[in-house]
Protein backbone atom coordinates (compact mmCIF):
# COMPACT_ATOMS: atom_id res chain seq x y z
CA UNK A 1 0.00 0.00 0.00
CA UNK A 2 1.50 3.36 -1.06
CA UNK A 3 1.24 5.84 2.02
CA UNK A 4 1.33 9.67 0.76
CA UNK A 5 1.70 12.25 3.67
CA UNK A 6 1.35 15.79 3.34
CA UNK A 7 1.17 19.37 5.48
CA UNK A 8 -0.47 22.58 5.24
CA UNK A 9 1.38 25.42 7.73
CA UNK A 10 2.65 22.22 9.44
CA UNK A 11 6.28 20.15 9.12
CA UNK A 12 6.32 16.91 8.58
CA UNK A 13 9.15 14.88 10.63
CA UNK A 14 10.44 12.01 10.35
CA UNK A 15 8.91 10.77 13.88
CA UNK A 16 5.29 11.67 12.49
CA UNK A 17 5.99 9.61 9.26
CA UNK A 18 7.16 6.80 10.99
CA UNK A 19 4.01 7.19 13.38
CA UNK A 20 1.96 6.91 10.14
CA UNK A 21 3.84 4.20 8.56
CA UNK A 22 3.44 1.77 11.50
CA UNK A 23 0.11 2.38 12.62
CA UNK A 24 -1.10 2.40 8.31
CA UNK A 25 0.67 -1.26 8.26
CA UNK A 26 -1.90 -3.06 10.57
CA UNK A 27 -4.48 -2.21 8.02
CA UNK A 28 -3.31 -4.76 5.91
CA UNK A 29 -5.03 -7.60 7.15
CA UNK A 30 -8.54 -5.59 7.62
CA UNK A 31 -8.96 -3.50 3.95
CA UNK A 32 -8.81 -5.40 0.80
CA UNK A 33 -8.25 -3.79 -2.58
CA UNK A 34 -6.75 -0.93 -1.19
CA UNK A 35 -4.08 0.93 -3.30
CA UNK A 36 -3.30 3.94 -1.60
CA UNK A 37 -3.32 5.88 2.04
CA UNK A 38 -3.30 9.75 2.11
CA UNK A 39 -2.58 11.44 4.91
CA UNK A 40 -2.87 15.20 5.33
CA UNK A 41 -2.51 17.94 8.33
CA UNK A 42 -2.67 20.98 8.68
CA UNK A 43 -2.37 23.61 11.16
CA UNK A 44 -5.81 25.66 12.16
CA UNK A 45 -6.03 28.64 14.42
CA UNK A 46 -8.90 29.59 16.79
CA UNK A 47 -8.41 32.70 18.07
CA UNK A 48 -5.10 32.88 20.47
CA UNK A 49 -5.31 29.05 20.53
CA UNK A 50 -4.04 26.42 17.88
CA UNK A 51 -5.04 23.12 16.85
CA UNK A 52 -3.72 20.60 14.54
CA UNK A 53 -6.56 18.76 11.93
CA UNK A 54 -5.34 15.43 10.63
CA UNK A 55 -7.36 13.79 7.35
CA UNK A 56 -6.88 10.19 6.43
CA UNK A 57 -8.01 8.64 3.39
CA UNK A 58 -8.06 5.20 1.60
CA UNK A 59 -8.27 4.57 -1.80
CA UNK A 60 -8.64 1.65 -3.68
CA UNK A 61 -10.73 -0.02 -6.36
CA UNK A 62 -13.28 -0.18 -3.28
CA UNK A 63 -15.34 2.47 -1.05
CA UNK A 64 -13.23 5.71 -0.60
CA UNK A 65 -13.23 5.14 3.50
CA UNK A 66 -12.27 8.72 5.82
CA UNK A 67 -11.68 9.91 8.79
CA UNK A 68 -10.67 13.07 10.61
CA UNK A 69 -9.87 14.26 13.60
CA UNK A 70 -8.53 17.58 15.33
CA UNK A 71 -6.08 17.35 18.01
CA UNK A 72 -3.67 19.53 20.34
CA UNK A 73 -0.49 18.19 18.11
CA UNK A 74 -0.33 16.01 14.46
CA UNK A 75 0.46 12.80 16.13
CA UNK A 76 -2.39 13.04 18.91
CA UNK A 77 -4.79 13.72 15.68
CA UNK A 78 -3.56 11.49 13.48
CA UNK A 79 -4.11 8.77 16.72
CA UNK A 80 -7.80 9.72 17.05
CA UNK A 81 -8.28 10.09 12.89
CA UNK A 82 -7.04 6.38 13.33
CA UNK A 83 -9.32 4.80 15.78
CA UNK A 84 -12.49 6.53 14.09
CA UNK A 85 -11.01 4.83 10.84
CA UNK A 86 -10.44 1.28 11.83
CA UNK A 87 -14.24 1.88 13.92
CA UNK A 88 -15.61 2.36 10.26
CA UNK A 89 -14.29 -0.34 9.10
CA UNK A 90 -14.95 -2.59 12.01
CA UNK A 91 -18.82 -1.32 11.21
CA UNK A 92 -18.43 -2.14 7.74
CA UNK A 93 -17.60 -5.70 8.14
CA UNK A 94 -20.23 -6.18 10.78
CA UNK A 95 -22.89 -4.88 7.98
CA UNK A 96 -21.46 -7.21 5.49
CA UNK A 97 -21.58 -10.54 7.96
CA UNK A 98 -25.37 -9.63 8.42
CA UNK A 99 -25.93 -9.24 4.93
CA UNK A 100 -27.05 -12.66 4.43
CA UNK A 101 -30.11 -11.55 6.50
CA UNK A 102 -32.10 -8.58 5.81
CA UNK A 103 -32.96 -4.95 6.27
CA UNK A 104 -35.61 -4.86 9.02
CA UNK A 105 -33.33 -4.06 12.09
CA UNK A 106 -32.60 -0.71 9.76
CA UNK A 107 -35.35 0.75 10.48
CA UNK A 108 -36.41 2.47 6.57
CA UNK A 109 -39.04 4.97 6.86
CA UNK A 110 -40.63 6.26 3.70
CA UNK A 111 -40.78 9.90 3.48
CA UNK A 112 -43.60 12.27 3.73
CA UNK A 113 -44.26 13.27 -0.07
CA UNK A 114 -46.34 16.94 0.11
CA UNK A 115 -47.69 17.91 -3.23
CA UNK A 116 -46.17 20.90 -5.62
CA UNK A 117 -49.08 22.61 -5.08
CA UNK A 118 -48.44 23.29 -1.06
CA UNK A 119 -45.09 25.01 -1.46
CA UNK A 120 -45.35 28.23 -0.90
CA UNK A 121 -46.22 31.39 -3.57
CA UNK A 122 -43.21 33.20 -4.20
CA UNK A 123 -42.66 36.66 -3.79
CA UNK A 124 -43.38 39.00 -6.31
CA UNK A 125 -40.38 41.11 -7.53
CA UNK A 126 -40.73 44.68 -7.44
CA UNK A 127 -40.60 46.25 -11.16
CA UNK A 128 -39.07 49.14 -10.34
CA UNK A 129 -36.21 47.38 -8.64
CA UNK A 130 -33.30 46.52 -11.02
CA UNK A 131 -31.46 43.67 -8.94
CA UNK A 132 -28.24 42.64 -9.45
CA UNK A 133 -27.65 39.01 -11.60
CA UNK A 134 -24.50 37.25 -10.94
CA UNK A 135 -24.39 33.20 -11.99
CA UNK A 136 -22.77 30.89 -9.32
CA UNK A 137 -22.27 27.61 -9.84
CA UNK A 138 -24.61 27.42 -12.40
CA UNK A 139 -26.98 29.57 -10.48
CA UNK A 140 -28.51 32.78 -11.63
CA UNK A 141 -28.83 34.86 -8.95
CA UNK A 142 -30.75 38.22 -8.57
CA UNK A 143 -29.46 40.14 -6.14
CA UNK A 144 -28.71 38.46 -2.37
CA UNK A 145 -28.14 34.77 -2.93
CA UNK A 146 -26.91 31.93 -0.95
CA UNK A 147 -23.34 31.95 -1.28
CA UNK A 148 -21.75 28.56 -2.82
CA UNK A 149 -19.10 27.16 -0.28
CA UNK A 150 -18.26 23.92 -2.40
CA UNK A 151 -18.93 22.55 -5.78
CA UNK A 152 -18.03 19.41 -6.41
CA UNK A 153 -18.73 16.23 -8.92
CA UNK A 154 -18.24 12.64 -8.49
CA UNK A 155 -18.60 10.26 -11.23
CA UNK A 156 -19.92 6.86 -9.74
CA UNK A 157 -22.14 3.85 -10.72
CA UNK A 158 -25.39 2.55 -9.74
CA UNK A 159 -25.38 1.27 -6.32
CA UNK A 160 -27.46 -1.01 -4.22
CA UNK A 161 -29.00 0.29 -1.21
CA UNK A 162 -26.93 -1.43 1.24
CA UNK A 163 -23.95 -0.82 -0.94
CA UNK A 164 -24.71 2.85 -0.51
CA UNK A 165 -24.89 2.22 3.41
CA UNK A 166 -21.02 1.28 3.46
CA UNK A 167 -19.98 4.00 1.71
CA UNK A 168 -21.63 6.42 3.44
CA UNK A 169 -20.12 4.62 6.78
CA UNK A 170 -16.98 4.75 5.49
CA UNK A 171 -16.75 7.92 4.84
CA UNK A 172 -18.36 9.79 7.52
CA UNK A 173 -21.03 11.34 6.42
CA UNK A 174 -24.15 11.93 8.20
CA UNK A 175 -26.12 11.38 4.48
CA UNK A 176 -24.82 10.09 1.10
CA UNK A 177 -26.37 10.93 -2.51
CA UNK A 178 -26.52 8.02 -5.20
CA UNK A 179 -28.48 6.46 -8.04
CA UNK A 180 -30.85 3.29 -7.02
CA UNK A 181 -29.18 -0.10 -8.95
CA UNK A 182 -32.95 -1.40 -8.75
CA UNK A 183 -34.77 1.87 -9.47
CA UNK A 184 -32.37 4.16 -11.38
CA UNK A 185 -33.84 6.81 -9.43
CA UNK A 186 -31.46 10.04 -7.92
CA UNK A 187 -31.17 8.72 -4.20
CA UNK A 188 -30.27 10.13 -0.63
CA UNK A 189 -30.19 7.63 2.35
CA UNK A 190 -29.28 9.36 6.09
CA UNK A 191 -28.90 8.80 9.63
CA UNK A 192 -32.14 9.32 11.65
CA UNK A 193 -32.09 7.78 15.19
CA UNK A 194 -29.21 5.78 16.78
CA UNK A 195 -28.82 3.04 14.00
CA UNK A 196 -31.74 4.26 12.42
CA UNK A 197 -31.67 4.74 8.83
CA UNK A 198 -33.48 6.59 6.16
CA UNK A 199 -33.86 6.57 2.46
CA UNK A 200 -35.54 9.38 -0.35
CA UNK A 201 -35.67 8.71 -3.43
CA UNK A 202 -36.71 11.34 -6.44
CA UNK A 203 -38.90 10.71 -9.27
CA UNK A 204 -39.62 13.33 -11.82
CA UNK A 205 -43.42 14.37 -12.59
CA UNK A 206 -44.55 13.44 -15.89
CA UNK A 207 -45.01 16.68 -17.85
Amino acid sequence: MDVTITGRKIQITDGFREQVARKISELDSRVDKVIRAEVHAQTENHGNSESVRVEITLIGKGPVVRAEAIGDSKSQAFDEAFDRLKQRLRKAQDRRRDRRGNLRRVGFTEPNIEPASAAPASQPVSEAVDPMVTTVAGLEIQGDGPMVVREKLFHSTPLTLAQALDEMELVGHDFFLYVDADTQLPSVVYHRRAYDYGVIHLKLMEQ
